[in-house]
């Protein structure tokens, strides 16, 4: 993969921004095999460093306040992950300004799954291969496990490529969000200690604390997000139902959909990845496209791309189809 060179710096400096910049980590990593289905071990210590935080509750305990911090922390951050990193920064479905692009990428960095140069650059090589041998996390050609964590302990699959993103590498404040990727879910980790810490201060009757919040708000809620998104690159091509033949496993479950406020209509977006909604009619809850809907009328964004009439009487004529048929075969012109 292509990464962008970091910049020249003293030498004094060198060694610590080595361990700090996310590009020259993920090469260091890459060169270490070209085999992108070779997993290293060492690479599962963020993975095992997340969950083992959740055992913290055993000493923490739990509170509402810091339960309920954990659930609205939930869906702010998988709204960021499928609003902005999916549907922005990967497909480009809406348009919005300079401004609060940058606010949409921190706002999905504290989802803690990396940055979003790295998010959209894997997601489109997915579109491209999808099912295909050169997919990352396909269930069909590589196993579950592989498709939901595996593939991203591969060294080859560490690195951002910059040539699949040329439109967001014209930014140099994501490009810089990208490489210190770490900076703002630590900022949060902190954010939230405080939180706990000063509200057993001022309201002790709450029952909570800073580390108790830190294990609910940020581990526990961390670990949550992280497999239900996952879900999507796993059990969303295994699992559920196709409407349209999108030449791969992608499938719509409404249960998936619920939990990752509306990804789950996975059929539907691999068929149209152009489209902001992916739940097409009003039966298919796609909560992340009403919120969208919502801030295009208050003016953030702009532009949401609809479905498009060919792919509605496309879905209709499917319907139409015999139980069992063949799928029909359709223009791909807007894919």
């Amino acid at each position: 993969m292509t990464t962008l060179l970091p910049p020249k710096r003293p030498a004094p400096l060198k060694s610590l921004f080595s361990w700090l910049d996310a590009d020259d980590l993920s090469s260091r990593a890459s060169s270490e095999s070209a085999n992108p289905k070779e997993h290293k071990l060492s690479h599962y210590m963020p993975f095992l460093f997340l969950h083992l935080g959740c055992l913290g509750v055993l000493w923490t305990g739990w509170s509402p306040v810091a339960v309920g911090v954990a659930v609205a922390l939930y869906w702010f951050r998988m709204f960021a992950i499928t609003a902005f990193y999916h549907r922005y920064f990967s497909h480009k479905t809406f348009k919005t300004s300079r401004f609060f692009q940058f606010v949409f990428a921190v706002w999905g960095l504290t989802a803690v799954q990396r940055g979003p140069l790295w998010w959209a650059s894997h997601h489109r090589h997915h579109h491209q291969y999808s099912d295909q041998e050169l997919d990352f996390h396909s269930p069909e050609r590589h196993g579950f496990w592989w498709s939901h964590i595996g593939w991203m302990t591969s060294p080859s699959n560490l690195a951002t490529n910059y040539q699949r993103v040329p439109d967001l590498t014209r930014f140099p404040e994501l490009v810089f969000l990208n490489r210190f990727d770490w900076v703002v879910p630590l900022l949060m980790a902190g954010l939230l200690y405080g939180l706990g810490a000063g509200l057993q201060h001022t309201w002790p009757s709450l029952g909570t604390s800073g580390l108790q919040m830190l294990v609910w708000g940020f581990f526990i809620s961390t670990v949550v997000l992280f497999h239900a998104t996952c879900t999507i690159n796993s059990l969303a091509h295994l699992w559920g139902s196709q409407r349209f033949d999108s030449r791969d496993t992608s499938r719509n479950n409404f249960w998936l959909a619920l939990l990752t406020m509306g990804e789950g209509w996975h059929n539907n977006h691999h068929r149209c990845p152009i489209s902001t909604r992916q739940g097409m009619y009003w039966w298919e809850v796609d909560v992340s496209y009403y919120l969208l809907k919502l801030m295009s009328g208050l003016g953030i964004i702009r532009n949401l791309t609809p479905v498009p009439d060919n792919v509605y009487q496309e879905a209709k004529a499917q319907a139409a189809q015999p139980m069992g048929s063949v799928p029909l075969s359709a223009d791909r012109s807007l894919t």
